[in-house]
């Protein structure tokens, strides 16, 4: 019987995540600027059928073809949590842009192994558009708007374009250095949630700032950042971690993520 080697398996695992953001694709389209009912899950944030539906179809692909994989979703919880290969599904990551019209939404999928994110894939739906990053390889990127996928590395702080999806999100931070690292950048785009990562490794953002992060908010955007050029940890600087303190701070470069984390280390 043959065993297959490690990029064999990446391989697969690639086509596999490719077909289940397919198959999201074709549920969420239909319900975008539809009538569709929103129901307030106990975090008060909103969740739609197209969310459902996503998962479920997404979820459906990996019984079938990685049956022995653990997968921890957004909307159904976690099977095989101890399998080393999991799965982390947020069908729509930015609700609230999905709910009101806006296609700043994403779909994302990461596979990490033992905890490590190796493959992330962020889907635009609507725009179809597609970022996918393999650990260790150039992140691809597909999209009828143009883009390429190399993050800008020669920016200083002061002239960094920083985003962030919500004022609230950042009353759960650790610590109040957040504000000091915005008032140094050199402009503040408030929105975006997935799609703004996507943004940063395509060059058009330089800097995202977050906290009260899941783990399947994060773990896709690793492999596409890294494979874009840039950097992704925590606030601190550490590597990002299932059991971590929800902190997220993405850079276009080594240089700025450096800077970064000293401005918010700061005000410690």
């Amino acid at each position: 019987m043959h065993t297959m080697t490690h990029s064999e398996e990446l391989g697969l695992f690639t086509d596999v995540a490719t077909m289940m953001a397919d198959a999201a694709r074709t549920v969420v389209r239909p319900w975008f600027r539809r009538d569709v009912a929103v129901d307030d899950k106990k975090d008060a944030s909103p969740v739609t059928i197209a969310d459902r539906s996503a998962e479920r179809v997404m979820r459906a692909i990996l019984a079938e073809r990685l049956p022995d994989h653990g997968v921890f979703g957004e909307e159904f919880g976690h099977e095989n949590p101890e399998a080393p290969w999991q799965w982390l599904l947020d069908p729509v990551d930015g609700t609230r842009a999905f709910v009101t019209g806006r296609p700043m939404f994403g779909t994302l999928i990461a596979l990490c192994h033992h905890g490590v994110p190796v493959l992330g894939l962020l889907d635009q739906p609507v725009l179809n558009e597609r970022w996918l990053g393999v650990k260790g390889q150039p992140t691809q990127f597909s999209s009828p708007l143009g883009g390429r996928p190399a993050t800008r590395q020669n920016v200083a702080l002061e002239a960094a374009e920083m985003s962030c999806t919500s004022p609230e999100m950042l009353e759960l931070a650790p610590h109040t250095g957040w504000k000091t690292l915005k008032a140094c950048a050199k402009r503040m785009t408030w929105g975006g949630d997935c799609y703004a990562y996507g943004l940063l490794a395509l060059g058009q953002i330089d800097l995202i700032a977050e906290c009260d992060m899941n783990p399947w908010d994060w773990a896709a955007l690793v492999p596409v950042i890294e494979g874009a050029g840039g950097v992704i940890t925590a606030w601190d600087g550490t590597p990002l971690r299932m059991d971590g303190d929800r902190t997220v701070l993405a850079a276009g470069s080594a240089s700025l993520h450096q800077q970064a984390v000293a401005t918010l280390q700061a005000d410690r």
